[in-house]
C-alpha cells in the first residue's frame, strides 16, 4: 500500500516508516499536522493515512474531517493515547476507519492495515503470505507456525520474534532491533527480555530452534534452513 504516517514523535514516526517499508509498503512521513494534511491532499495514489490525534499544530481530528471531506475513499487509521469509549466514538465520527490505542504492538497495526486494504478492495502486501526456513513455516494470515508440518503454539512475542528472524535470514539483528519490532511501542522493557524470549522460542521450535544463533556481543541471527 501507499501510506502516509503523520506522527510528531521523533522516535515513533521514523520507526513506523522503517517497519512499514520492511513490509514492502511505500511510506511517506510527515512530522506535523500541517505538512501531513498538505501531503495527504496532494500525494497521488495515496491509499491510507496513519494519523496521530495529538499533533501540536493541527488536531488529528480536524485533519481526519478535512481528509474525509476531500477524499472519501482514503483509509484513515488513528493512533492515540486516549482510550475511553467516548474518545473512540469522537475519532470514528471524525472520519477514521479504525482506531489504535498507544502503546500498541506493530503486528496489530500491520493486521489492521491488512483489514483496511481488504475493505477497500486492495491487495494487501502481506495477506496470506508464508515465511519459511528449513522445517519452520510461519503463516502470517492464519498466525500459525509449524515445524515439519506439526503446529507449534507461540505467544504473541515469540511469534513476532520468529517473524522478524524469518524476514531477515542470515542477518545479525541486535537486541534493540528485535525490541523495536517485537514489542509494543511505549512499553518499558529491557534488552534482557529478548534473551529470555529467544530462549523460549528455541525451546518451542525443538531441534529447529538451533537455527537461531547467538552472535556474542551483538544479538542473534537465524541461519537459512
Amino acid at each position: 500500500m501507499h501510506l502516509l504516517v503523520i506522527e510528531d514523535d521523533p522516535k515513533l514516526g521514523p520507526l513506523l516508516r522503517r517497519l512499514l517499508q520492511g513490509d514492502r509498503h511505500v511510506v511517506e512521513l510527515a512530522p506535523d499536522g500541517r505538512s501531513g494534511l498538505e501531503l495527504a491532499l496532494e500525494a497521488p495514489g495515496l491509499e491510507a493515512v496513519i494519523l496521530d490525534i495529538g499533533l501540536p499544530d493541527i488536531s488529528g481530528l480536524d485533519i481526519a474531517r478535512r481528509l474525509r471531506a476531500a477524499k472519501s475513499k482514503l483509509a484513515i487509521l488513528m493512533l492515540t493515547a486516549r482510550d475511553t469509549v467516548n474518545d473512540r466514538v469522537i475519532g470514528l465520527d471524525a472520519g477514521a476507519d479504525d482506531y489504535l490505542v498507544k502503546p500498541f504492538a506493530y503486528e496489530e497495526l500491520s493486521a489492521r492495515l491488512r483489514a483496511l486494504a481488504r475493505r477497500a478492495g486492495a491487495a494487501p502486501a502481506r495477506s496470506g503470505a508464508s515465511l519459511e526456513s528449513g522445517p519452520v513455516t510461519l503463516d502470517e494470515h492464519l498466525r500459525k507456525v509449524t515445524v515439519d508440518g506439526h503446529r507449534v503454539e507461540l505467544s504473541p512475542r515469540e511469534f513476532a520474534l520468529l517473524e522478524c528472524f524469518l524476514r531477515h535470514p542470515e542477518q545479525v539483528l541486535s537486541r534493540d532491533q528485535l525490541l523495536d519490532q517485537a514489542w509494543p511501542y511505549g512499553v518499558a522493557v529491557t534488552p534482557n527480555a529478548v534473551d529470555t524470549y529467544v530462549h523460549y522460542l528455541r525451546d518451542k521450535l525443538g531441534p529447529a530452534g538451533g537455527q537461531i544463533e547467538t552472535v556474542r556481543g551483538v544479538g542473534y541471527r537465524m541461519r537459512a534452513g
